[in-house]
């Protein structure tokens, strides 16, 4: 029996490849003649950068950048001369949500500057395409932050040049934008973690502005800048990305770019399925284990375990999803869950009643345990 392991991380918990780890040492207890296959997976959110830059060879740079609330910090960025002068950005690095205290989360004050200054760096130190993965973002600033960093200037009504960092709430003072005299000579692929678009009840502010502390009065301010926003863009570049497919995640980064430099949005995990070789490896295989600390509601927008499913779906491959919780929609069990998906089933490996601390320390045991638990119990018969 053949079985390929292509999960994400478990947020705060274990990095993709340390997920494969633990999967991998319940397979090998369960089922100790299997053959494993270890994929880590990534869909354009945090932990992208480094799967990519493993599948690409490239080398890990770093550069001097703002986080999101305006603090100086080292950020890690990839490069791959040998792969048509690649790099590999990843916005979590600069701009992630991770990087602040809980407190320190305010999305109307949050600015996406950092990720505009390591897409410069990465263009001066020679590279000519990037792979921008954007999940896990601080921000609701619509990219503004980011284009000024590239060189672009906001103009207030009176036509005059708005201060640096731009942040979600000064976003509605912009009324027009002005270029940077030289184009920036590097052609941008946004590796989008959602399909949300900028604007509306699924846009970024209302559906991701809660997480990153914004209160609903603040929700309803950014969504009103963010279609202003819109109108800006589409007025200075001739595009509207109202309602473009990705548009809306990391607060409206890809949105700005699409408009302003004429990136491209493409799934991520579509585009790092591409790139893993993902195809070829199902193709080989009986079982695929896949898996995230949270499936919930987001997880059918994008994220990993619906694309793998997806793409196991075409190879006629089941797929077995492990996951840290499970928050369905009212009314949706387990079962209804993994049929919407297209799962085999869902597995949650922790503990009813488990305080979310403790869940996160006993990821990598609880992990291991129920892969060897669900794997003997489904096909025990062929352990031996």
């Amino acid at each position: 029996m053949r079985i390929l392991l292509a999960p994400d991380k478990f947020k705060d918990a274990l990095d993709a490849p340390a997920v494969c780890d633990a999967l991998a040492a319940g397979v090998a207890e369960a089922l100790p003649a299997a053959t494993i296959e270890r994929c880590p997976m990534a869909d354009g959110g945090e932990g992208s950068g480094r799967i990519l830059a493993a599948a690409l060879g490239a080398c890990e740079h770093t550069a001097r950048v703002l986080d999101a609330i305006g603090r100086e910090r080292a950020a890690r960025w990839w490069f791959a001369p040998q792969q048509d002068k690649t790099a590999i950005v990843e916005l979590a690095e600069a701009s992630g949500l991770y990087l602040l205290e809980p407190r320190q989360r305010r999305a109307a004050q949050t600015t996406s500057y950092g990720t505009g200054q390591l897409l410069a760096a990465a263009a001066a130190a020679g590279a000519r395409r990037a792979l921008l993965c954007v999940g896990g973002s601080a921000t609701v600033d619509g990219g503004a932050g980011c284009l000024q960093a590239l060189g672009w200037e906001l103009l207030d009504e009176a036509g005059r040049p708005l201060e640096l960092p731009m942040c979600g709430g000064r976003l509605e003072l912009v009324r027009s934008l002005r270029p940077p005299p030289t184009r920036l000579e590097l052609d941008i692929e946004v590796l989008c973690d959602v399909s949300n678009p900028l604007t509306g009840p699924d846009g970024a502010a209302h559906v991701f502005g809660p997480q990153k502390g914004a209160d609903p009065q603040e929700i309803e301010k950014l969504a009103r800048a963010l279609d202003s926003w819109a109108v800006v863009l589409e007025r200075t570049t001739g595009q509207d990305v109202r309602t473009l497919s990705g548009a809306g995640a990391a607060g409206g980064v890809p949105a700005a770019l699409a408009a302003a430099t004429g990136a491209r949005l493409t799934p991520g995990i579509d585009r790092i399925a591409d790139l893993l070789k993902l195809d070829a490896r199902l193709a080989h295989c009986d079982l695929c284990l896949t898996g995230e600390g949270r499936l919930d509601d987001q997880t059918f927008a994008g994220k990993v375990v619906a694309g793998v499913t997806r793409h196991a779906a075409a190879a006629d491959v089941p797929v077995v999803a492990f996951v840290g919780a499970l928050r369905t929609t009212a009314g949706q069990d387990r079962h209804a869950a993994a049929y919407a998906l297209g799962l085999r089933d869902i597995v949650v490996i922790t503990p009813d009643d488990t305080p979310l601390e403790a869940a996160l320390a006993q990821t990598e045991p609880n992990l291991r345990a129920a892969a060897e638990r669900y794997l003997r119990r489904t096909f025990g018969d062929l352990g031996v």
